[in-house]
């Protein structure tokens, strides 16, 4: 092995390595292949569904960014790594506009768009009419393209043999969350409840909304695409990311989330998991309680390192956001989390401000 890619192997574990490789690498790479997929959005027959598969290309840009940081750990799979991320995740983020704006609530229309999720990961599934249930059906195969790249990127990692029930687990769960929070708003909370009734013998230390947020997370099924890469990876290694990311890195990932979306999603009825909370202080005690858990259990992982940084850089990306400075409350409690903040995160935080301003 060349000593440029044994280096470009070695995991990064500092915070301007980690950034190097983002400004280097990720960036420019996430942007090729949002362009890529963007032309393809532009071909859309259905207006609809052009629309929303642009804006949410154009709005949800930072999601394939932040995902795709995963692939400064293995800059040498990078090649097999961004396109997998931004393909899954765009998937992802379109089907949440499409579901968010939908006029249908149908439970069936949704489960059944998000079966693309569920055959992205799995190379073996076949196509289907994932429009079946709706009016608006004639996107030009572009969801049929995002699966299919999935599929082949897939194929290309070495042990995803060992990954894949665990990636099947975290996106069913992804699935049901987008079926249940998007249906009817007298029915959502009832079957969210009843859905977290299965589980909650589980996760005794979580509330029914934090578990919920943490099944709205891909940063976990990123994670084991990763892992995936490493010819060497046992099972042991697996199931110890499983354990880590799920409940804690997921939950503190989209709880964040959801704290800086509450004014918008309150204009447009969506729901938001934060909301739950009684008051700020409460809203900051069990933010702050799920971020030292995500932190206790980095003991388990390879390269913790890396995942303390994956976590620091949850907490800056989120509240740096130009939406907190416009919402009192959500101003006062992010300057709550941020307060005797440690270099690594304020370093992030400058980060993520600046690579705003590239957009």
């Amino acid at each position: 092995m060349s000593r440029l890619k044994a280096k470009q192997t070695m995991v990064p574990s500092y915070p301007l390595s980690l950034m190097f490789r983002v400004y280097r690498y990720v960036l420019p790479e996430v942007k090729a292949q949002l362009k890529q997929w963007r032309e393809v959005a532009n071909q859309i027959p259905n207006d609809e569904l052009k629309k929303q598969a642009i804006d949410s290309m154009t709005t949800k840009q930072f999601h394939c960014q932040g995902g795709s940081v995963y692939a400064v750990a293995n800059l040498p799979q990078r090649h097999v790594l961004i396109p997998l991320i931004v393909a899954f995740q765009t998937i992802s983020d379109y089907l949440d506009n499409l579901c968010d704006r939908s006029v249908s609530m149908d439970a069936d229309d949704f489960r059944l768009l998000h079966q693309s999720m569920l055959d992205a990961v799995d190379p073996s599934a076949s196509l289907q009419n994932y429009y079946a249930n709706r009016s608006d059906q004639n996107d030009g195969d572009y969801l049929h393209q995002l699966v299919k790249t999935c599929q082949s990127c897939i194929c290309l990692l070495p042990r995803y043999d060992l990954v894949k029930p665990y990636v099947k687990e975290l996106v069913s769960y992804y699935c049901d969350l987008q079926v249940y929070k998007h249906i009817r708003h007298d029915l959502r909370e009832d079957q969210l409840l009843q859905w977290w009734g299965s589980y909650s013998h589980s996760y005794p230390n979580l509330q029914w909304n934090e578990f919920a947020a943490a099944t709205g997370s891909t940063l976990g099924v990123f994670m084991l695409f990763l892992a995936a890469t490493d010819e060497n990876l046992n099972i042991e290694t697996v199931e110890n990311i499983r354990k880590s990311y799920f409940p804690h890195i997921c939950g503190l990932h989209i709880l964040l989330d959801y704290l800086i979306d509450q004014e918008e999603d309150e204009q447009g009825g969506d729901l938001n998991f934060c909301s739950y909370y009684e008051n700020n202080e409460m809203t900051i005690n069990r933010i702050e309680f799920i971020f030292e858990e995500a932190n206790r259990g980095l003991h388990l992982l390879p390269n913790s390192s890396f995942h303390q940084m994956i976590i620091e850089g949850l907490l800056a990306l989120y509240l740096s956001d130009p939406k907190v400075k416009n919402q009192t409350e959500v101003k006062l409690i992010s300057k709550k989390l941020m307060k005797k903040s440690p270099f690594t995160r304020l370093f992030f935080w400058m980060n993520s401000v600046w690579i705003r301003k590239l957009k």
